[in-house]
Order: structure tokens, then sequence, then C-alpha cells
């Protein structure tokens, strides 16, 4: 028997704030947390010079010391952190269920903590081991987050690592909402986490992905669907939602915030960096499939929305192809550029928020969309009202990684 899933709680650091309030605040004001990164000038041959690094967030000095930090990075503090909040956020901090095995983890990033990758690359260029240590590892490896927030916790679940670029996020709630679905185990947590550096952006610039035309405007970027676009904006942080059996959830008297009930994935199998706008298609459908939902039940979709010249542009015929030109979309990137990692956890969480609301982020900056792009129902101005129990994320990867998640109201 199928079991039901739904989020009962939520915890982020992001370039937007920490909380729905000061997020929802920032959205509705129209400003996106996009700036101009000074030190990035320090790198000869990075062209983009604009970032969205995460707000400010504090770390309770009794649990965050010296000694349970020693193996993190700036990405596995901020996973941890919000891992943590979303706990405390479900009445879950401290619960017997967190640690007996009944609870895992399904989260991801892009890759540990470059610094930690720049040790080794030292070692390897200057033959000398000089500045690693027991610990370089640990802060380097790709599953860095999911290790360290389950070291922190107690966590003795599965852990499910998720390490898929942009859809890391994305397939870290899918992958835990399999879990529960089939009972493996009754609660996960679950998302994603990226900081921002000079190595992430410079990936990116060599692909002639990045936004530099805006380096003296950053309010101007980036610009998702739109004609004038030059490529997306890096931004940093983490989100990490709980999701519960619903029979525990409601048990125990939890506050629900959705249901999760629609998950696809695929793979594009043709390309490593070229969007393919039929395997993306191919994921919405699964989702759907998966929901038992038909595409006129979808009303607003969250879009991976990048700011890219290919991605913009496959991805928007995607869900043309799947909706035609009625469903509303925006892209939150155009707030907090592109968080790689936890983008898909980031907005996942989002798209519930504003389900439960009413109210549809716009995205900045679309002022002509592109002809190339699908005809859609492109959300602009002062954002949308919109009543609607379902709502659709989605997003795709480098690799040809495709994901798509639905939650419904309850």
């Amino acid at each position: 028997m199928s079991r039901r899933v739904v989020v009962t709680g939520v915890g982020a650091i992001s370039p937007l704030g920490h909380d729905w309030a000061t997020v929802e605040a920032r959205l509705r004001a129209g400003h996106n947390a996009v700036q101009v990164v000074h030190e990035w000038a320090d790198y000869e041959g990075l062209n983009t010079q604009v970032g969205a690094p995460a707000m400010a967030f504090d770390l309770p000095h009794e649990r965050y010391n010296r000694k349970s930090m020693r193996s993190m990075g700036r990405v596995a503090v901020m996973a941890t952190r919000a891992s943590e909040m979303a706990l405390q956020d479900a009445g879950l901090l401290g619960d017997p269920l967190v640690k007996s095995g009944r609870m895992g983890i399904s989260f991801g990033s892009s890759s540990g903590t470059p610094k930690a990758i720049g040790d080794f690359g030292r070692m390897m260029l200057d033959k000398n081991t000089e500045g690693i240590n027991a610990t370089t590892y640990i802060k380097m490896m790709a599953h860095t987050a999911a290790v360290n927030i389950g070291v922190f916790l107690g966590l003795t679940g599965r852990i499910i690592t998720t390490t898929s670029a942009c859809t890391s996020g994305s397939q870290g709630i899918g992958y835990a909402y399999e879990a529960i679905q089939s009972g493996k185990q009754l609660a996960m947590l679950a998302g994603g986490a990226e900081e921002l550096d000079a190595t992430q952006a410079a990936v990116f610039d060599t692909l002639f992905a990045t936004s530099v035309k805006y380096n003296g405007r950053p309010d101007l970027t980036p610009r998702p669907f739109d004609v004038a676009r030059d490529g997306l904006v890096l931004g940093e942080g983490a989100c990490t939602l709980v999701l519960e059996e619903y029979e525990h959830a409601r048990a125990r008297g939890a506050r629900i915030y959705a249901e999760l009930v629609g998950f696809g994935t695929n793979s594009d199998g043709a390309h490593v960096t070229h969007p393919q706008a039929e395997t993306m298609a191919g994921a919405i459908h699964l989702a759907l499939q998966d929901a038992g939902l038909q595409p006129a039940d979808i009303a607003y979709i969250n879009a991976h929305g990048t700011a890219t010249d290919q991605g913009d542009v496959a991805e928007s015929q995607a869900t043309h192809c799947v909706f035609g030109p009625r469903v509303a979309i925006s892209s939150l990137k155009s707030y907090m550029g592109h968080t790689l990692g936890a983008c898909g956890a980031l907005e996942a969480w989002l798209s519930i928020e504003m389900m439960n609301r009413g109210w549809f982020a716009p995205t900045l900056n679309l002022t002509q969309v592109d002809p190339l792009c699908g005809e859609l129902d492109y959300i602009t101005g002062p954002g949308r009202e919109l009543q609607t129990d379902i709502v659709m994320s989605n997003n795709f990867a480098f690799g040809g990684i495709n994901t798509s998640l639905i939650f419904k109201r309850i």
C-alpha cells in the first residue's frame, strides 16, 4: 500500500532571508538579492562579477562550536543549521523519532566545500601535503552535507546523497518521498545546499553561461525568459523539508504545509550541457502520472528559469508542450540567483508558501519574452493573485537530469 507523504517542517537559509515573512516582503517589494562580489575581481579571466550570497544567519554557540563543526565547510554548516531549524519547525527537535532509525536523510549539493577541494589541488601541484588534515576530505566530499547533518543530529536511518548539480535538492525531496511512500522510512530530512564560490562561477563562465553585461547593475540580472537575458547569476543557501508519513503526522497533531503527491525524474541521454525539451516534458508527465493528475489540474509552475540562452528556450517549450499557453509560470532565480544544489528545495518551499497564500511572485526583469521561448502565461508586474490547491516545481540539471515535483494543499 502506497503511503501519503506530507511536509511538516521547513528550515532555510537563503539570499532573501530565512523565514517566509522576510522572503515574502522581499518578493512583494520586487527587489532581488544580487550584488557585486568584489573579491571576484581578483581572479583574472573571471568575467561575471555578480552573485547572491546568503543573508547572515545565527549559529547558537552552545551547539555550533569548534568540536561540532570541525568536519564542516560552509555548505555543510548551512545544511546542518537548516535541518535543525526544520526539525524545530516540525516540533521534532529532540524527539525520539530523530534517532530511532525511522527518520533518514535525502540531501544533496553540487560539490563539497571548494576551499577543501583546493587544498588537494595544491597538494597535486606542489607535491606537498601541507594544509591537508584529517577533516579536509570530509569537507570536500560531495556528500559532506548529508553526512554532517546525520552526525550532528544523531540520525541513524538511511542516507541518500543526491549530487546532481541543479537537481540535487529536488532529487533529494523526490527520493525521500519514495522512501516514505514505500514504507522504508517514517520521516526524512530532504533538500539541498550550496555555497557561493568563485570556482562555481568559473564553471559556468567558461561555458559562456554567466551574466556579464550587468556587472554594474546587479538589480537588472538575471532575466529569465527575457530577450535581453545574458546568463545565470549564482547564489547560495540551504533548505531542508521535513517529510513525514501522513497518518503519523496527523496522529501527533503536526502542522501540515502541503502534501507531496507527485515526483518525476529522468535523463536526456543525449548531451551533457545541451538540454532536451522532449525529455524535460517527459519528466513532467511522469510527475503528473505519479500524482494521478491531468495538465489542466496545474495552475502554477515554478520554473527552473536560469536565464541561460538554451535552458530557458528548452524548458519553456517543454512546458508549453505539456500545458499549452494557459499555465502561469515564474522563476524565483530572478530574485536569489541560481543556488545550484539548494534551488530545488528552496523553490519547492516557496512554491508551497505562495500556494497557501494565494499569491505568486512574478519573474523580475522580464520585460519582453524571448520569441524563441514557448508560449506561456509568464507572471510579471506585481505578481498574481491565484487560488489553487496544486503547484508544480521543476528543475533541470547539467548532465541532462530532469525533475518535477507536485505539491497539494490539504
